[in-house]
């Protein structure tokens, strides 16, 4: 894989708000014919992209329509040179082996996902390295499918909405933040730096992206239950000291893990609030889940950062509550798995 690979065949697996994102602008906004675009997808999804295809309204309002080659098939679109992994975190055991159809031992994985992903220990050195979390991957399955050595990971700092299937709307920033496990800047790293770019993404390459990964995470894995659990978008969270208290003990439990595993944060939970807090009242991820019965993606985002604390014997009794809280609030709700014994 010396060889600086050519995208030219890319699948998009998972084309809710943020994998239409990446569909509708490599699909528009590269010169035409420079790549062949599929999607992996079903029910309204699949039938409205065979229909009338990925449809994206830009900032001005105007509506941009691009051809998908979709398929409840993976294995019809053959293999691909770059497959963009972006579902939530309970969909990744049954989506892992539609990926492993599209791929070829060149394929690159590009993995746009919220939380600890399942090879975050593969290539970091330290005292959880090669750690497998099975908050995250119950029993390998993905690991199985979608070997690391093939894998791009990659931090989204974009927002949008897809209000219907395969429609993407109110596209906000376009950030991107991508890099290899193992660390360090490969030739296919750089390839898809370009694409991406060419595409109209602000691309950063990271030397070390499980940094990025899990800054990132240490905002949003309170932000997210806690609305996921009250209600209420982000500034009212902020707004009530004892729950932005509440949060801020978790991120110092988990601050705590990440100096263990060689990702110290030097920021203070407030310093993070306060960036938080310019975006204004908005509600999470997890919240609009919620809101629209969707399964919640609480493993990946504090089940697995717990995980990783008691193998390390760190002491977490916040992120225990929260945890519990989230988790029983989900299961009401039949969002959540329900506990197939009693503890």
């Amino acid at each position: 894989m010396s060889d600086t690979p050519v995208f030219q065949k890319v699948a998009i697996v998972g084309v809710g708000a943020i994998g239409g994102l990446f569909a509708g602008w490599l699909g528009s906004r590269l010169p035409a014919g420079q790549i062949q675009l599929s999607a992996v997808a079903r029910g309204n999804t699949l039938r409205t992209l065979r229909d009338q295809g990925l449809t994206w309204v830009d900032g001005d309002g105007a509506e941009h329509r691009v051809p998908v080659n979709a398929s409840d098939d993976p294995a019809s679109l053959g293999v691909q040179d770059l497959v963009i992994v972006s579902v939530k975190g309970p969909a990744m055991p049954v989506v892992a082996p539609a990926v492993r159809a599209l791929m070829g031992p060149h394929t690159v994985v590009l993995v746009a996902m919220n939380g600890v992903p399942w090879w975050f220990f593969d290539g970091l050195p330290g005292e959880a390295a090669g750690l497998q979390l099975n908050a995250v991957d119950p029993g390998g399955a993905t690991a199985m499918n979608i070997p690391t050595s093939q894998v791009i990971g990659c931090v989204v700092h974009a927002s949008a909405a897809a209000p219907q299937p395969a429609r993407i709307e109110r596209i906000k920033n376009n950030q991107l933040i991508i890099g290899e496990p193992a660390g360090g800047v490969s030739p296919r790293l750089q390839a898809l730096d370009q694409l991406l770019t060419q595409a109209g993404f602000g691309v950063t390459v990271s030397e070390r992206i499980q940094r990025d990964i899990w800054f990132k995470l240490w905002g949003n894995m309170t932000m997210n239950p806690v609305s996921a659990i009250t209600g209420a978008p982000c500034d009212r969270i902020l707004d009530d000291e004892l729950v932005r208290g509440f949060c801020s003990a978790v991120m110092r439990e988990a601050q705590a893990i990440g100096a263990r595993i060689g990702i110290p944060i030097d920021q203070n939970p407030e310093d993070r609030h306060a960036v938080t807090r310019k975006l204004g009242s908005f509600k999470t991820s997890m919240l609009q889940d919620v809101e629209a019965g969707r399964p919640i993606e609480l493993d990946a985002l504090v089940g697995a950062v717990r995980e990783i604390g008691q193998h390390l014997g760190e002491a977490t009794p916040n992120m225990d509550a929260l945890m519990g809280l989230t988790r029983l609030a989900g299961q009401m709700r039949g969002l959540y798995p329900e506990p197939t014994q009693t503890p």
